[in-house]
């Protein structure tokens, strides 16, 4: 699978239930825990700023938090900061709930096998380390030796490996690197054969995958943005490139851009046989244009598959001559094409696959012949494999509901791997044999926990519409339905993406303690395919915050927790989705932990990739749009009253949803709080969206979250 996809270790935060005692009464309440006072730092106010939008007037008075770099804002962070660290300093078990997230986290980590030029590659983490290491070996059973390790790219590991692809000979690797969590990315080359770094070097790619051809590859870059405006100016024109090996990025050869409209992006990516080029180009989040060319063909011109942004196309092989694409063109729940280059018109279709009526068609790869589809089924994985008849040969048995979350293989290799995960499974590599397709155990991590002490259950509940919608309960098997449990309820809703199990270090503290983790799969995710999706989007929006607060109400209803004891979480979309939350129903929860979110739902288009997401939320600008928006808009929404104890979290360096949303954010909460629950505002440095995040700030960020959580909970821990 070839679009714009890199050789990588899909490795997650580890969530695992260790539990000690087996004791379910182990957690108690203690009177003790008296609320931290708190002192707002002061925020200056500007009521002159305003927008007008269809004769409705806005006041933004903290829009000079919008300007990151300068010496006012800074100040306001380091103020706002003092102040945070200063609260969660005084939680009696920080530390120790930190050591503990530690001990569960410090496992061996591995990633999937990738065979190129003869030799074996992946990535591995010791446990603890910020970056994991890329490793190679002669064969699966030969000692193996390190290939590149992004821990040396800065000494406090917030220098982050992206992207990275061999070239076909297995001669060359090409990676970017991401400095502070920016999206920005910084292209380099190393020789596998001498183990010597060439010295090419690009700038200013964004967005990109890495396309070899021959020599050389391919790759998305944007304008140099202005001095201190890198990470908030809007990117616009992202073009595909063409870098030939030993030669400056100034004699780069432009591929594709479109200058007429500057808010598309473009990327390109090759078939494994590097016979074809295709470059697909993005306005939004949703739908793609897609368009190849015959490398074989001297001056051959880009030919179109689609040029219309109405649905999503990904090319996923060459296959006997036709391209093989993915798309949910006439198939919300999508199916697999082939397309003739001679003939590339959609009335020259085939379909392969067919659409399933129940299932989702996430992604495919071509694996010895064969066809491995990876389904979503109620919103776990379901392993299929086709031949290149289209015709299903079997399923492949998973261990439990669970995510598989990457497949690596070749078109002739007999064998492929898969990486398999659930709420109470650790990343665990599958080795699979194409010949009987029956998974083994390549490679499985010991770590210090009792699954067998734990349970996942799924079940369906009604939104306020009537819409039956799953959520995920992961708990101990023994505990009591009194309402007293802390229970963490976590959900994101939006853009297609689906939230399947996975497992994670952070939440094994709060199993541990009696706590519940929930995971609610609402509208606007791709859990359903795109009628879920759209049914979450522009003014249907008000669907996904519904969804949630019903999920609140059944955890309630059914006495697994009580308001008093609920948290909710969620990031960037999913920090929208607390913002919206939190404002339309501050009495169901006692917690709230909106994360690097969007909160400002009329201006979030005028920073950086923004503008991109209007598919799904709509515009200000728009008539019919506007009302729907400041209807919902966290920001806008905040009003004098009692909110829950709140931790908003976000990072200096974070170039996809701009810190302002949650200056801002934070700001107008703490203004206008009322009553003794905290209102905080935690700001990490040299860190972005979330990719590439280094393991030490990863476990601090969690420990304080969880603390946060538990002690405004007035919850006790067993440590």
């Amino acid at each position: 699978m070839k679009n714009f996809l890199y050789f990588s270790l899909l490795l997650l935060v580890a969530q695992s239930a260790c539990d000690r005692s087996g004791d379910s009464k182990s957690n108690q309440v203690s009177m003790d825990l008296k609320p931290i006072p708190v002192t707002y730092p002061a925020t200056r106010k500007d009521t002159s700023v305003s927008d007008t939008y269809f004769g409705t007037t806005i006041k933004d008075p903290y829009r000079w938090l919008e300007d990151d770099q300068s010496a006012e804002t800074k100040e306001w962070v380091s103020r706002q900061n003092i102040v945070t660290n200063g609260y969660l300093s005084q939680i009696p078990y920080r530390d120790k709930i930190k050591k503990r997230i530690e001990q569960v986290f410090n496992f061996e980590k591995y990633g999937n096998p990738q065979k190129k030029g003869g030799k074996y590659y992946f990535f591995k983490n010791d446990g603890l380390q910020n970056q994991s290491v890329l490793y190679v070996q002669n064969n699966l059973e030969a000692a193996a030796e390190t290939m590149l390790d992004p821990n040396t790219f800065s000494t406090d590991g917030t220098a982050s490996l992206g992207e990275l692809a061999f070239s076909k000979d297995g001669h060359y690797l090409a990676y970017t690197i991401s400095k502070g969590g920016s999206d920005w990315r910084s292209i380099y080359v190393k020789d596998l054969q001498t183990g010597q770094m060439l010295t090419d070097q690009l700038e200013w790619a964004k967005f990109t995958g890495l396309a070899w051809q021959g020599d050389g590859f391919y790759y998305t870059r944007y304008p140099e943005p202005k001095k201190g405006a890198e990470l908030t100016s809007v990117n616009q024109f992202g073009s595909v490139y063409f870098h030939q090996l030993g030669t400056p990025q100034s004699k780069d050869r432009l591929v594709y851009t479109d200058k007429a409209h500057p808010n598309r992006s473009f990327g390109a990516g090759t078939t494994e046989d590097q016979r074809f080029l295709y470059v697909t180009g993005f306005e939004s989040t949703s739908g793609n244009v897609l368009y190849f060319k015959d490398l074989t063909k001297e001056k051959a011109d880009f030919l179109p598959i689609a040029t219309t942004f109405d649905n999503d196309y990904t090319v996923i092989e060459h296959l006997d001559g036709k391209l093989l694409v993915l798309t949910n063109r006439e198939a919300p729940n999508k199916r697999l094409i082939l397309v003739d280059p001679a003939q590339p018109g959609e009335q020259h279709w085939q379909t392969l696959v067919a659409e399933d009526s129940s299932d989702v068609l996430e992604s495919a790869v071509v694996c010895g012949g064969k066809i491995l589809c990876n389904y979503l089924n109620n919103a776990s994985s379901a392993l299929r494999v086709f031949g290149a008849d289209g015709k299903l040969i079997q399923e492949v048995k998973l261990p439990e509901i669970g995510s598989v979350n990457d497949i690596s293989g070749s078109k002739d290799e007999p064998q492929a791997f898969f990486s398999f995960t659930s709420f109470l499974r650790p990343i665990t590599i599958y080795s699979l044999d194409l010949a009987d397709l029956k998974p083994t155990v390549f490679k499985a991590p010991k770590l210090d926990f009792n699954p067998d002490l734990f349970t996942t259950e799924q079940v369906f509940y009604s939104s306020s519409d009537g819409t039956k919608v799953p959520m995920f309960i992961t708990r101990k098997k023994n505990i009591s339905f009194d309402g007293s449990n802390p229970t963490l309820l976590y959900g994101y809703g939006g853009f297609n993406i689906s939230l399947t199990p996975s497992f994670s270090a952070s939440r094994a503290v709060l199993l541990e303690n009696n706590g519940i983790y929930a995971v609610a799969n609402i509208r606007g995710g791709g859990e359903y395919g795109e009628k879920w999706h759209k049914a979450g989007t522009r003014c249907q929006k008000q669907n996904v915050f519904n969804d949630f607060i019903a999920a609140a109400e059944y955890l309630i209803a059914k006495k697994y927790t009580s308001p008093a004891r609920l948290a909710i979480q969620g990031g960037s979309n999913g920090g929208l989705l607390i913002g919206a939350c939190m404002t339309q129903r501050p009495d169901l929860f006692g917690v709230c932990i909106p994360q690097v979110g969007v909160l400002d739902m009329l201006r979030y288009h005028k920073f950086t990739i923004g503008f991109a997401w209007a598919t799904d939320y709509g515009l200000s600008s728009n008539k019919e749009e506007f009302p729907c928006l400041l209807k919902y808009s966290p920001l806008h929404n905040i009003k004098k009253i009692a909110y829950p104890a709140t931790l908003v979290t976000t990072a200096d360096h974070d170039d996809r949803v701009v810190p302002a949303h949650s200056f801002k954010y934070a700001a107008t909460l703490q203004e206008n709080q009322q009553g003794g629950n905290p209102v905080l505002i935690r700001i990490e440095t040299s860190a972005g969206h979330g990719a590439g995040k280094p393991t030490s700030k990863i476990i601090e960020e969690a420990a304080d979250i969880l603390s946060f959580m538990l002690y405004n909970m007035k919850m006790q821990v067993i440590y």
